[in-house]
């Protein structure tokens, strides 16, 4: 009976070594994957700022486009009678201008154009 008892412990020990063994791997791949859904998070997140940036690139284009005159139905008959078109005037080009001045670009008196450490 003492025997029979030491063979289930011996068995018992060899499942909780084999479960050890297969945790231990099984945590290693949760690591793996946590590391890979914050590349993932991140990847996501420059995304969504691309995307946020779309509403007001289009919004820009759109005002510019209010802007364009609108060619007559008379424009659209000239070009089918074989006259020379004329141009369709285009929208002003738009232009990025930073309204804040980051710190590396800030002139030094002495004109170096580096930032000024203290």
């Amino acid at each position: 009976m003492l025997l029979a008892r030491i063979n289930e412990k011996k068995a018992e020990l060899e499942n909780l070594k084999q479960l050890r063994d297969l945790s231990g791997g099984l945590a290693a791949q949760m690591q793996a994957l946590e590391e890979k859904l914050s590349m993932l998070s991140d990847g996501t997140e420059a995304v969504a700022a691309v995307l946020s940036n779309w509403h007001n690139v289009l919004r820009a284009i759109n005002m510019a486009s209010m802007k364009l005159p609108k060619p007559s139905q008379e424009y659209g008959d000239e070009g089918a009678k074989g006259k020379p078109e004329t141009e369709v005037p285009l929208p002003q080009t738009l232009v990025r201008i930073p309204v804040e001045q980051q710190p590396e670009s800030i002139q030094t008196p002495g004109g170096s154009g580096k930032r000024n450490e203290a």
